[in-house]
């Protein structure tokens, strides 16, 4: 089964990036969580960056606050497609550092960068990588997406109800 890495720079991150964790198994994907710091642990990111893509992993979710530089080290080392999610932390500027700094990459080294906090959108981004070669996982994003539409419909239908009766 396709795996991907959900790391993220420190415990603080952990209810942002448990999103990302929910989602991806609730799709049907294999997870693997680890604190991978780029400024305190180097070496381990080094090493995790370089063997990912041995390891069995197609994708890895990278969250990170403040300086954010978890996702684009990961993304210089690893040849497998890496997604950022800025992290709002406690030393952030309002989430705008973390948001540029896993944006603004250099050419040749992509990160994909979802929203402040969107480590959900993170997870579904990675499934639907990993669904488009794997036929389960792109039925269950399937499935998934049709029960967002069913949602809004049925939440469309009780404003109805009560606005217009």
């Amino acid at each position: 089964m396709s795996k991907v890495a959900v790391i993220m720079g420190s415990t603080s991150d952990l209810p942002v990036m448990q999103d990302a964790i929910d989602i991806l198994k609730e799709l049907g994907v294999d997870v693997d969580v680890d604190i991978v710091s780029a400024h305190r642990t180097p070496e381990k990111l080094f090493s995790f960056s370089k063997s990912a893509h041995t390891n069995g992993y197609k994708a890895i979710i990278a969250g990170a606050g403040g300086a954010a530089h978890l996702p684009g080290m990961v993304a210089s080392l690893s040849p497998l497609p890496v997604i950022g999610v800025p992290v709002k932390s406690s030393n952030s500027i309002d989430g705008w550092d973390s948001v540029l700094s896993i944006l603004q990459m250099p050419g040749g080294v992509p990160v994909a960068t979802v929203a402040l906090n969107g480590a959900k959108n993170a997870g579904i981004l990675a499934a639907q990588i990993i669904g488009s070669s794997n036929s389960e996982i792109m039925n269950n994003i399937i499935s998934y997406k049709e029960g967002l539409k069913e949602k809004v419909i049925k939440g469309a239908e009780e404003v109805k109800k009560t606005f217009w009766q």
